[in-house]
Formats: C-alpha cells, sequence, structure tokens
C-alpha cells in the first residue's frame, strides 16, 4: 500500500510540474488562499491554469489545499462607461454647437475632453463592429450592415472568432461585462432562440445583455432580450418606453455589482436606440420643444454653424458648405409643410434630449456609488451622421421610405397629434438630416463625407485626464477606442483567445492626447467605405468618391460601374475643415497618389469587392434555417420567430393552410402574422369568420373575409395568393377558402416590395407587440380554438 501511495504522490507531483509556466503574474494576498488575487499577462487568453502549489496526502489531514488566485485587472484600472447614441451628426448636441441641450455629454466633456475630428463608417452595425473589436468595419465582417450580408469575407456581418471584442478581453483579464441596448452585430440569420449564440453579446465576452436586436425597435413595444431569452417588460405598462427602461435596467446592474463586489471593476457598453427612427420619445419631452423648429433648417444651420464658431468645436476659418441644390428651401414650402416639418424636428429634438437625459442618470448613478473618479467614460454621439431615411418629406412610418417609397404632406398631417407616439414609427425630412450635420456636406450612409462619418465625441476620467474642459483636434476614428480602453486599463490586446491567433488591433491610442493638444495625430491613414461611396484620409489630406446618388433614394436609381465611374474630390483638411474647396482639378498628382492609398488600405483590409447595391443585397439570400426550404410546418402555438428563421411571402406566390378546431361559443383569434400596426399581414378568426388582411406599410389594407362564422368542430381553412410578378412589390390576386368552398376573391394592385417590419415576429396561435388592424383586436389575442397544423407553402 505503501508503494502505490508514493507512485500516484509522484504522479501528482509530475503532474503539478507539467502544467507550470514562467509568467508575469502578480499574485497579492496568501498563496493559495481563497482571497488571493492575481493579474496576468494576457496576451493568451483564458489564462494557462495555475499549477497546484499545495500538497495532496492519501488523506485530507495529511494535504494542504491551494486555490488558484482570482484573475483581476491591473491595480487601478478603470471602470470603463462606453457610450454611444445614434443617428446622430456632428451638429446634433449642444455640446458640438446644436440647439439641442445635452447636459449629460456637456457634463463628460467638462469633465473631460472634447475631440472634434473623430470619425465612424458612416453606417450603423459597420460602427459598432469596429468599435467594440478596434478593427476596421471590413476585417470584422461588417462592410454593410448584417441585413445587407454577402457572401464575402468583409461582408457577411460575422465578427469571428479572430476579431476578440473588447468586452472578451476584458472579462477574460477580470471584469465585469454587460451591454444595454442596441445590438446590430448578430447577424440577421441567426436571431432566433435556437441560436447559435457566439455572435450574440453573451458569446462575445458581454456576461450580461438587456437590449434589442436589429437596426432598430419600436421603443413603445420593444423586440427585446434580456441575454439570449425575449422578454416583454412593458405588458401592464401602459406608459413603457425602452429609453428610461434601460437607463433603469443599467443602473440597477451597476448597483449590483457594487454591492456582490465592489473592488471588480466593469466595462458597460450602452447604446440606447436613440435618435435613430422610430423617434419615439415620452409627450414630457416633445412638448419642450413645441415651436423651437419654426425657423426651419436653412436657419438652423446658420444658428449651428455661428455656435460652434463660439465653443471652438471648428476652426474660426471653417467654411459652411453649401446648401444641396435637391433639398428645397425652407421659404419655399407652403405652410401645412412648414408645420408638419416643424414637428417632425420637435420629436427628434426631444428624442435627442430624452435619450441623452436617461444617460445623465446612468453616469449619476455610477456617481452615487463614489466611482466616477476612476472611470473612463467614453461618450460619443452617433454611430454615423443623421439619418437620411425618412426621404425628402419624412414619414410617420419608417418602413416606407425604406422601402423606397413617399409620402404626401396631406397624409403625413393625420398624424400631426400623434407624431412620436405609439400610433407612428416615425422620421423627420432630410433637409432636417442635412442641418444637423452642420458645417458638413452629406448624411447617414455617405462614407466619401464628412456628414456621414464626423461624430462629436466626450472623454472623461477624472483621476487621469486633468485638462478638463479641454479640446482635442487630433484626427481619430471608432477603431481607436478599443486600444484606448486597453492602454488606460494595462491590459494586452491578446494574440491568441481561445485557441484562436487573433487578427491585429488596427486602431491606434489616444491616451497620448489627454496630456499634450498639440500633439501630432497618431492617426495618419484612415480609409472610409460604404456602398461603393469611398474616401482616403492621409496627413491631413482627404479625397473621397462624389456620390452619384443621394442616400435618401434608397438604391431606387440606376448607379455608374463602381471601379471606374466615381468622379473623385481631394481636399486639404489643414486648410479646409468642412471639406469645402475641391483641390482635385489643380491637383491631379495628389490626387493620384491618394487613389493608389486607398486601393492598397482596401486591399488590406478586406473592402473588395466594392459594391454600390442596396435593394437587391437587402433580398440576397444569406445562411438560416429557412435557407433553400418552402414548405413550413406548425402546430399549437408558437411566437417570436424572427423574420430571418421564418416563411417569407415577399415578392412570392404562397398558400397558408390552418386546420382548426372551433369551440364551443365560436372561434376568435389569431392563426398566423407576420409584422403589424407598421405593415405586415394577419389570418385569424373575428366573431367566428375568417380574415385575412394584409398590411400594406399602413397605408393600405387589403381585406378578405368570410361571410358566415364557423361551426363548431374541425375546419380547414386557405389562403392562397398568386403574384403578378417576378419584381418587387408586385399584385396580385388572394383567395379564401374554407372547407374548400371559395369564400373570399380580391386582386391588389401591390405588396411591400422587400421588408417585413423587423422588429416584429413570425406569430402561431398569437400575436406579440402590434397588431396588423387595431380596429379589429388588440394583442395578445390568442386562438380560443385549437391548431392541429398549420403549413405555409411558398411557390420558388
Amino acid at each position: 500500500m505503501l508503494r502505490i501511495g508514493t507512485l500516484f504522490l509522484a504522479t501528482l507531483s509530475l503532474t503539478a510540474v507539467s502544467f507550470d509556466r514562467a509568467s508575469a503574474q502578480q499574485v497579492t494576498g496568501e498563496p493559495g488562499s481563497p482571497s488571493a488575487t492575481t493579474t496576468i499577462d494576457g496576451r493568451y487568453l483564458p489564462n494557462p491554469p495555475e499549477a497546484f502549489r499545495g500538497q495532496i496526502g492519501l488523506d485530507a489531514q495529511n494535504s494542504k489545499p491551494y486555490w488558484p488566485p482570482q484573475i483581476v485587472p491591473p491595480k487601478g484600472a478603470p471602470n470603463i462607461l462606453l457610450i454611444m447614441t445614434d443617428d446622430a451628426g456632428y451638429g446634433v448636441a449642444g455640446t458640438f454647437g446644436g440647439v439641442i441641450p445635452t447636459p449629460a455629454l456637456d457634463r463628460v466633456a467638462k469633465a473631460g475632453l472634447r475631440y472634434t475630428q473623430f470619425h465612424s463608417t458612416a453606417l450603423c452595425s459597420p460602427t459598432r463592429a469596429a468599435l467594440i473589436t478596434g478593427r476596421n468595419h471590413h476585417s470584422s465582417g461588417f462592410g454593410v450592415i448584417s441585413e445587407q450580408a454577402t457572401g464575402y469575407p468583409g461582408y457577411d456581418s460575422i465578427i469571428g472568432i479572430n476579431n476578440a471584442t473588447i468586452g472578451e478581453i476584458l472579462k477574460q483579464n477580470g471584469f465585469a461585462t454587460s451591454w444595454f441596448g442596441k445590438n446590430h452585430n448578430t447577424p440577421a440569420f441567426q436571431y432566433s432562440s435556437a441560436g447559435p449564440f457566439d455572435q450574440w453579446p453573451v458569446g462575445m465576452g458581454f456576461e450580461y445583455f438587456y437590449g434589442f436586436l436589429g437596426g432598430d425597435t419600436n421603443q413603445w413595444r420593444p423586440y427585446l432580450f434580456q441575454n439570449t431569452t425575449q422578454v416583454f417588460p412593458w405588458v401592464g405598462k401602459p406608459a413603457y418606453n425602452l429609453t428610461t427602461d434601460m437607463a433603469d435596467n443599467a443602473i440597477d446592474h451597476i448597483r449590483q455589482l457594487n454591492a456582490a463586489a465592489p473592488e471588480r471593476p466593469f466595462f458597460v457598453y450602452y447604446v440606447p436606440g436613440g435618435t435613430h427612427a422610430p423617434h419615439h420619445p415620452t409627450q414630457e419631452w416633445i412638448d419642450k420643444f413645441k415651436g423651437k423648429f419654426d425657423m426651419g433648417w436653412n436657419e438652423l444651420r446658420e444658428q449651428i454653424f455661428a455656435n460652434q464658431k463660439q465653443l471652438g468645436v471648428i476652426p474660426a476659418n471653417t467654411q459652411l458648405t453649401p446648401w444641396p441644390d435637391d433639398l428645397p428651401k425652407w421659404d419655399s414650402l407652403d405652410a401645412e409643410s412648414k408645420k408638419l416639418f416643424a414637428r417632425q424636428a420637435e420629436v427628434f429634438a426631444a428624442y435627442v434630449a430624452y435619450t441623452d437625459h436617461e444617460i445623465g442618470r446612468v453616469i449619476q448613478a455610477v456617481d452615487d456609488l463614489g466611482k466616477l473618479d476612476n472611470t473612463l467614460v467614453i461618450y460619443i454621439e452617433g454611430d454615423n451622421g443623421t439619418s437620411a431615411e425618412g426621404s425628402t418629406r419624412g414619414t410617420p412610418n419608417e418602413l416606407i421610405t425604406i422601402e423606397g417609397m413617399q409620402i404626401p404632406v396631406a397624409d403625413q398631417m393625420k398624424f400631426y397629434d400623434v407624431w412620436g407616439s405609439d400610433k407612428t414609427y416615425p422620421h423627420m425630412s432630410v433637409a432636417w438630416s442635412w442641418a444637423f450635420d452642420t458645417p458638413f456636406k452629406w448624411t447617414k450612409q455617405v462614407a466619401s463625407h464628412f456628414g456621414g462619418t464626423r461624430q462629436g465625441m466626450a472623454m472623461a476620467w477624472p483621476a487621469r485626464i486633468k485638462d478638463a474642459g479641454g479640446v482635442r483636434s487630433q484626427f481619430h476614428h471608432v477603431i481607436d477606442i478599443v486600444p484606448t480602453i486597453l492602454e488606460a486599463t494595462g491590459i494586452q490586446a491578446p494574440v491568441m483567445v481561445n485557441g484562436v491567433a487573433q487578427k491585429p488591433i488596427e486602431g491606434v491610442s489616444m491616451a497620448y492626447s489627454w496630456d499634450n493638444a498639440q500633439a501630432p495625430s497618431a492617426r495618419t491613414t484612415q480609409y472610409f467605405e460604404m456602398f461603393g461611396n469611398r474616401a482616403i484620409y492621409n496627413d491631413g489630406w482627404i479625397a473621397a468618391t462624389t456620390p452619384p446618388a443621394a442616400p435618401w433614394l434608397m438604391g431606387t436609381t440606376k448607379m455608374p460601374d463602381v471601379v471606374d465611374g466615381y468622379k473623385w474630390e481631394l481636399y486639404n483638411l489643414t486648410e479646409d475643415f468642412s471639406e469645402n474647396n475641391d483641390l482635385a482639378a489643380k491637383m491631379p498628382d495628389k490626387l493620384h497618389e491618394m487613389q493608389e492609398l486607398f486601393l492598397m488600405e482596401a486591399a488590406k483590409y478586406n473592402v473588395f469587392p466594392l459594391d454600390n447595391s442596396i435593394l437587391e443585397r437587402l433580398l440576397t439570400p444569406r445562411p438560416s434555417t429557412t435557407a433553400g426550404r418552402n414548405d413550413f410546418t406548425y402546430s399549437g402555438v408558437i411566437s417570436g420567430i424572427p423574420s430571418s428563421n421564418a416563411p417569407s411571402i415577399v415578392n412570392r406566390s404562397y398558400t397558408i393552410t390552418a386546420e382548426v378546431e372551433i369551440p364551443q361559443g365560436g372561434g376568435e383569434g389569431m392563426l398566423v402574422t407576420t409584422g403589424g400596426r407598421f405593415g405586415g399581414y394577419g389570418f385569424y378568426l373575428l366573431k367566428g369568420k375568417p380574415v385575412f388582411l394584409y398590411n400594406f406599410v399602413d397605408m393600405e389594407r387589403f381585406r378578405w373575409e368570410g361571410s358566415d362564422a364557423l361551426s363548431v368542430g374541425k375546419h380547414t381553412l386557405v389562403f392562397d395568393f398568386k403574384s403578378d410578378g417576378p419584381g418587387f412589390g408586385k399584385g396580385g390576386t388572394g383567395v379564401l377558402k374554407v372547407d374548400g368552398i371559395e369564400v373570399a376573391n380580391e386582386k391588389i394592385p401591390h405588396t411591400i416590395p422587400a421588408l417585413m417590419p423587423w422588429d416584429e415576429t413570425f406569430d402561431v396561435g398569437i400575436d406579440t407587440r402590434t397588431g396588423v388592424e387595431d380596429n379589429d383586436y388588440q394583442v395578445p389575442f390568442p386562438f380560443n380554438g385549437s391548431i392541429g397544423k398549420l403549413e405555409v407553402a411558398l411557390q420558388p
């Protein structure tokens, strides 16, 4: 027995030695004790396991335990609060000369620094991918939004395991990590409860997630998740708004972290839906801005420009770029148009202010815990320029303009009194968007010009940044945030994460600028590209393509050859802050040099192949559980299936068959639906009668209805639609049948051309969020009978 025990102990000893390693780890506390902690080298994550340094005998009395130390960040590492709002250009926030008060952003700027040459990618999810990875958006798979993903490395909307996020890096170095708000970085084809979840926040290093998936959501009835589970916190709360709920959840989370582990630093990524459409502030905030925009967009632009010069956030010699010829001047409008457009801006401004207010509550919560002094707060106003997706007229329903349509002013006036409420999904005229991007040209989506990419940004860390209220003019990009955080926390960028070699971080730290306002920019070169519009910055110069079509046309115009069909412009930014004086004709050699540099940078960062299509990419087939399927079968009650995992009837012929059993007292409720108040369809029983209702983006509703209520017992209901396609938005003929007998037949002139509402879901036996016809029913409208089988058959 003694010999066996000796051999056993020797084996344990050899095992311990074989897993030991030399490292820079520094253990605090008594080694092996439950309170021991350690920092890690951080180049290889997770950290290799510690060798067991206790003693193991044949029994516990003759052994000594040894606990591996808990991993902690370097001593003094700050908490990180990374904030970014949505669709807000350089001239929106009062902090950067705008007329909309943003006291929370003011607070950060006064405690720290304002950056006046900070840039995005010009579009939502690409900017967000670049922000959380420290790598260019094409390097991270997000050359476009996920809804337009194509099967190329720079455009597949998969961040990838070789692009570990800042959440993953900080988590494995001992931070508590969380993400609140918009998540536009999970591939749209992976939204369902079936996963996979490796590209969700909880799979990318964020231990807690509370927010929505996709580009935007209804703030009154959001498509909301807690980690990977759909939640419905608005039920029974008529005054609910996600903007406030999200702040409440973040504040509670931060307090819980402090109560449980007060010494553990946190990383909170806080990205509200504001101010992306739908513009959904509360009435209290809308009332504050009544009459504030009656001066119109041209005068607004002049006011912002003057404010910017006074604040010193643009150079004194900056020129205001000219107003575009294809946008109307305010004085040319009739009274009704002015009234409507002023209302649009009032609601947008209310949303900006409301969002900033709730951000301020989160910052104050950190201060209330005594942690703000050692918290690095980074507040980026907008993930791109102000959005032009509302068209030249604005819209009470964003889905209308996204589909490439417009609604007349007179029809929009019907929504005047409820603009911003749950009865609307509104956006504003692009003329306001252009004004809110003062002093620059263009808007969101246009990566070639600063109207699409210049963001106001403030950064504060009272314990470290001492030039409180200072202004910094170094040229930087969202990819520079990750290396700034790493330098602030003393954590290395890993070379390997979870066994996978990592792409190098492509950003540069901005920390050098904290103590030296005059330091030359550490970023000397940066490319920009979106939808074929492109630019290249290098040492104070920028070459940029002229957009061949306005973004508010939503890709409905013929585009030139994406490689050789674009005109280029050239600007010397050291003398021309606003890109007003084009030098391309005077300096062709310099332009050619810059064009060559763009090609080299584009090849380096996965920008090729260039593609300027928009609507076509929305309809590109992508991997999903529905790819290649035309027949779908369901039974019972099912809700919350995202559109990417549901049968899509857009631009197709289809047949829906429901085998139901009607209870005593008659049938009532939803059989199957996709969409809701702002577009979609519903197949339901109303007072016993079968109804198929097609909601054409809340502009028209087409109805097929049987004249007789269904009797008690089993029935087969069929809705068959023959499209007049192929083509976008073609009409067709629908036939409703009960037990093989035709009960309604109608031809309709058009259908939704591209997208069903992205924040509604496919539901069977129930309807969640909003209904397709408020005059017929209110959600959840559960079916009171039973559904034996529901089939959707799509025609190829």
